[in-house]
């Protein structure tokens, strides 16, 4: 297998609602879809919104479940002050802020969002690890 990741597809109850918050609140560039599917183009990988029954139905796996679902999503910037600035940003426009930005143990200077249906966001700075 090349060593790529094409898509990250989120399951979401609401794909409206959804689609505005990355949209309107985050800022990401939405490619023409079908009215069923979101997509947003982030480089080299896309992010897909499609409603949680259906994807889940797609998997063959139970739509049910809640709660941490044990992995979390991550946007790297350039500088502490830009952690603090983006979740500020995303709090200002109806976001919610899970972890207010805080200097790690490794380093760096941390904070947490929820999109709309709880997937969790870390907005990262790490000086040992460059890559925006």
């Amino acid at each position: 297998m090349e060593p790529r990741l094409s898509f990250v597809t989120l399951g979401v109850s609401d794909l409206q609602r959804a689609t505005k918050f990355y949209e309107e609140v985050l800022g990401l560039p939405r490619i023409s879809t079908p009215p069923e599917v979101t997509f947003f183009e982030l480089g080299k990988t896309w992010l897909a919104l499609y409603p949680r029954e259906l994807l889940a139905a797609d998997a063959g796996v139970p739509a049910a479940g809640s709660g941490f679902p044990g992995f979390t999503l991550a946007h790297n910037v350039r500088s502490a002050a830009e952690v603090d600035a983006l979740l500020k940003e995303v709090a200002a426009k109806g976001g919610r802020i899970v972890k207010s930005g805080t200097r790690a143990d490794w380093g760096g200077h941390t904070g947490y969002f929820a999109d709309p249906d709880g997937f969790l966001w870390e907005v990262a700075w790490n000086p040992q690890f460059p890559h925006t």
